[in-house]
């Protein structure tokens, strides 16, 4: 069977608010195959710490390509010990022109506190505009609720929590079980 006949893996929302010296990365736990739920509580944000220097990431796409990812990621942190945007940059760079990176379906939200990135498979390094990141299938979602929330007095974490649990209410591919990472500025 081809590649392209077998049902397409859906399913995630993360995203990356930051607010008050704070930074949240929040992901939801749903992986579905086609039109099934596969599982419900995986965990597509973790922590990072390459030399001792904290980095959260969040990841949406195939889990074996993001955990890829997540590896050489690490070790761009190790090369570049407490430069992010410059690790980020070189992974994006790896990620375009190696042959086998450049067919890895993910993408990236990372930070340290101080940097909210999102990281592609087009070579892009994005830092968001008004302090947000969201990516996956409920990102766009979870991207507008966070935003009409920012100008409020909510916490990172509970502007991420409150657009988490709006994109599960209207995104299929998204559920309510999330993994919460905070982080702040070195």
């Amino acid at each position: 069977m081809a590649k392209d006949q077998f049902p397409g893996w859906h399913g995630t929302t993360i995203i990356g608010v930051k607010k008050g010296g704070t930074v949240v990365i929040a992901g939801d736990g749903q992986v579905s195959l086609g039109q099934t739920i596969i599982k419900g509580s995986a965990r597509k944000v973790r922590r990072l710490s390459p030399g001792g220097f904290d980095v959260v990431a969040g990841f949406a796409g195939s889990t074996a390509d993001a955990f890829a990812l997540l590896e050489r990621l690490e070790a761009k942190l190790e090369a570049h010990p407490g430069q992010l945007q410059r690790a980020s940059v070189e992974l994006a760079k790896d990620w375009r022109t190696d042959k086998y990176l450049q067919k890895l379906e993910a993408m990236l939200i990372v930070t340290d506190g101080k940097e909210l990135l999102v990281i592609t498979g087009a070579g892009d390094v994005l830092e968001p505009e008004h302090d947000i990141a969201a990516i996956g299938s409920g990102g766009n979602y979870a991207l507008a609720a966070a935003r009409a929330m920012m100008d409020t007095d909510r916490s990172p974490e509970e502007i991420a929590r409150a657009a988490m649990a709006i994109a599960a209410e209207i995104c299929v591919y998204t559920n309510g079980s999330l993994t919460v990472e905070e982080i702040g500025a070195h």
